[in-house]
Formats: structure tokens, sequence, C-alpha cells
């Protein structure tokens, strides 16, 4: 059984590319936008208006007393070519002049979208460089300042000089006779702090090496 032809709206058929009587036209938008913008900035500046001047006061001057076998816009007909050439100029002028206007609405636009996300990242940046500088900030709070370390060394100094000066004077009982004076400013500046740090471990008996609770 020979097989069914496909239907001429079928889905799975492909369609037949259209031949165009005229080639598509598709000019470059930069190159034809670079264009517009050009000869309308050229028809907003003085050298334009200057030049149709000149150009309708010639036209009209040859017209009007140019022999008339020389005259090709007649007088009597109200110069028709002067007039369809100036209504032809200005409705081209007026897309040329939209053209030029969308292109600087563009460009505006673009403009105004990169000013917006640079606003935006400098305030980010304002925001982190603000919190920076605020924990910049506590962080000093918390290091010690040179008069605090001067403070500190000149405390510890005296509490060096003054456990040196109670050892000159006598030894604790129960001191080890073998124990060298270093160890004892040390455990004297020892028993100090931990006086300064903690009152309430005071009355907790101190055990030295070498010593028992009973020898006490």
């Amino acid at each position: 059984m020979p097989a069914k032809t496909a239907s001429k709206g079928s889905l799975d058929t492909p369609l037949s590319g259209r031949q165009r009587i005229l080639p598509k036209f598709s000019p470059d938008p930069d190159a034809f936008g670079h264009a517009t913008e050009g000869f309308a900035r050229f028809m907003g500046t003085p050298q334009f208006l200057v030049y149709m001047t000149v150009f309708v006061v010639i036209w009209l001057a040859w017209n009007t007393w140019a022999p008339l076998e020389w005259q090709f816009d007649s007088r009597a007909l109200g110069f028709t070519l002067l007039t369809l050439m100036l209504s032809l100029q200005a409705s081209y002028a007026a897309p040329l002049l939209l053209l030029a206007q969308n292109r600087q609405d563009d460009r505006d636009r673009v403009s105004l979208q990169q000013d917006r996300q640079r606003a935006e990242r400098n305030l980010s940046d304002t925001e982190y460089l603000t919190r920076e500088l605020a924990s910049l900030r506590i962080a000093l709070r918390e290091v010690a300042t040179r008069d605090y370390v001067r403070a500190e060394l000149r405390s510890l100094l005296e509490d060096m000089l003054e456990a040196q000066e109670e050892l000159r004077t006598h030894d604790p009982a129960g001191q080890a006779q073998h124990e060298s004076p270093r160890d004892k400013i040390r455990e004297k500046l020892k028993e100090q702090r931990d006086r300064q740090r903690n009152p309430r471990t005071q009355q907790i008996p101190r055990v030295k090496p070498g010593h028992s609770t009973q020898d006490r």
C-alpha cells in the first residue's frame, strides 16, 4: 500500500522558502545612525541656514529676471519646483531629526544607567569603609596604650622591689634553704598577683614541692 502523502498544512512538513521579489534591505544601524545624526547636526547650524538662504535667493532671482528661455521654474506658477523641493526637504528632515533624537535618548538612558550603577558602587564602598572604620575604632579601644603599659611595668617593678626587700629582711617560715633569690621573688610576686585577682583563694594553703601539710 503506497504511503500517504503528507498534507500541505501538516506540522511535520517543512515549509519551502519564499522567494522575495525585492532583495531584503537591512542597513547597518550604527552607520545609518551616524549619518542621520551628522545631517541633523548640520541642519541645526548657522551654516545650513546661510547656504539655504543663498540658494533660495539665487533660485528666485534667476527665475525672475533671467530670460524666459533660461528659466526652469516659472514665476507665474508660483515657483512650483522650489515649493516641491522644500516640501521634500521638510518631509525628510523630520524623520532624520526623530532618528537622531532617538539615538540621543538611547545614549542618555545608557549614561543614566551607568551613573546609577556607579552611584550604587560608591555607596556600597562608602558603607564598607564606614564599617571598617567602626571596627577599627572598636579594636583600638582594646589595644594597650603606652601609658597603660608603662603603668603596668611600673607596678610590676614596684612589686619586685617590694618582694626583694621583704626577702632581704626575713625568710618565710618553712622555706627551703636551697631555694635561690630569684625563685623567692617569683614566688612572692605570684602570691601578690593571686591575692589581687581572687581574694577568696587567700585562705587556701599552698603546698610546696618537698613539703607536706603535716610539716606545717
